[in-house]
């Protein structure tokens, strides 16, 4: 596999028209030096020492971006980070950071034949007193990488490189994270049998990388505005000895149908139920799922079939540790991990969704069987006292009791 430079940049390290490669005891020799693949030395000669990238150009501002109308699309870079690991060691070797660009894969890849991928993702923030910048528990990222690659019969980077990876990332890309309050730097961590194989098995050969875009809201309704989500009754979004409790990318594409037709009918997204009782609310395409009824907050239980989100994690912790209360009246709110049902559903009193994408995001409507139900919204709910103790923690606006956050200076 190998990094190809995209088509209007000049790759800062190639010399004379021929590219630099980093072989072992940290000589330089030409991208077809070596005994090696015409693959392998294709994909050497693109990427340069970690020590050489010029980023001259990182204290300039994100290009022309309008940072107060900034969605959740994709805007590219200066660089991204990449290292590799054959199957038969099983270790990655020290990463580099190559210039955003294409990619250069086999057709007989184990990602494009056999969907053999995971993903993750993060935010880096800008922080208030410009001191630099703030990872929300990317060490979490990391765990979730290496319980999927498990499952996915994949090689994972240890904790310590995935964290240094997006460290390096940040650090190669810093005029592209939004000011303070405008948005974030989202982070897109990959793993992929990069290796050719025909028969079906682990690809011989894995590859790690990560890029960034620089990212406002998720739905285009706003921070913290409510949306209005679709039951979904027909198609499922995982099932029980699957892999719906991983991030692979396997996971996504089947729910695309589901989600452009509810769009199509003005909803921003679907709620899945379970594939066996088709009772129990699961999640939304990308986000986790709260009920909140009296002063009890409720969420599914992952056993396997749920994506243990990060932001869902944290969100249970803040409740637990901190008492939120929906008004003075109520104790200490209980949060319940169990079988939520469609009847909890509807009769909920509050409803939201989390997730590293959407935050901590209200819903305002749920749609299930053509009748529409309605839920509370607005400043004084409990969802929007979690928004602003989480985002607050996260920007390094709030003390971090927890050690949650990582810093980057």
């Amino acid at each position: 596999m190998a990094v190809l430079s995209s088509a209007r940049r000049v790759l800062p390290w190639a010399c004379n028209g021929q590219a630099l490669a980093r072989v072992s005891g940290g000589a330089l020799g030409t991208g077809r030096s070596g005994g090696g693949s015409l693959l392998q030395s294709r994909w050497q000669s693109s990427l340069p020492q970690l020590d050489r990238v010029d980023r001259c150009d990182e204290e300039n501002t994100g290009g022309d971006i309008d940072w107060d109308n900034l969605g959740f699309g994709l805007t590219p870079t200066d660089y991204m980070y990449v290292m590799r690991c054959p199957q038969a060691s099983g270790v990655f070797a020290r990463g580099e950071l190559s210039r955003y660009g294409n990619v250069e894969l086999s057709p007989s890849s184990g990602v494009l034949n056999y969907g053999q991928g995971l993903f993750e993702g993060l935010k880096a923030y800008r922080r208030a007193d410009g001191a630099g910048y703030m990872l929300f528990r990317p060490e979490e990222n990391a765990r979730r990488m290496q319980a999927g690659a498990e499952r996915m019969c994949m090689p994972a980077p240890s904790v310590e490189q995935f964290v240094h990876a997006v460290k390096q990332t940040v650090l190669a890309n810093t005029r592209w994270v939004p000011p303070q309050g405008k948005g974030a730097l989202y982070i897109r961590p990959l793993l992929i049998g990069s290796g050719a194989i025909l028969g079906l098995a682990p690809a011989p050969e894995y590859t790690f990388m990560i890029y960034a875009s620089p990212v406002g809201t998720y739905f285009k309704e706003g921070i913290m505005s409510a949306i209005h989500l679709l039951v979904e009754e027909e198609f499922h979004r995982a099932m029980p000895g699957g892999t719906g409790g991983v991030k692979t990318i396997t996971n996504y594409a089947p729910v695309l149908k589901a989600q452009m037709d509810a769009k199509s009918k003005g909803f921003a997204d679907v709620l899945y139920l379970d594939s066996v009782h088709k009772r129990y609310v699961e999640e939304a395409s990308s986000c986790n799922l709260f009920v909140l009824k009296g002063g009890t907050l409720a969420t599914p239980a992952t056993a396997g079939t749920i994506l243990p989100g990060i932001t869902r994690r944290s969100i249970i912790e803040l409740a637990r540790d901190r008492g939120y209360r929906v008004n003075p009246s109520v104790h200490r709110t209980p949060v319940e991990e169990r079988l939520v049902s469609i009847d909890d559903l509807v009769g909920a009193d509050e409803v939201f969704c989390t997730g590293t994408a959407v935050g901590v995001t209200p819903v305002s409507t749920v749609t299930y069987k053509g009748t529409r139900y309605e839920f509370r919204t607005g400043e004084d709910t409990l969802s929007r006292k979690l928004y602003d103790t989480l985002t607050s923690i996260q920007m390094g606006l709030a003390e971090d009791k927890k050690g949650w956050t990582v810093a980057i200076d």
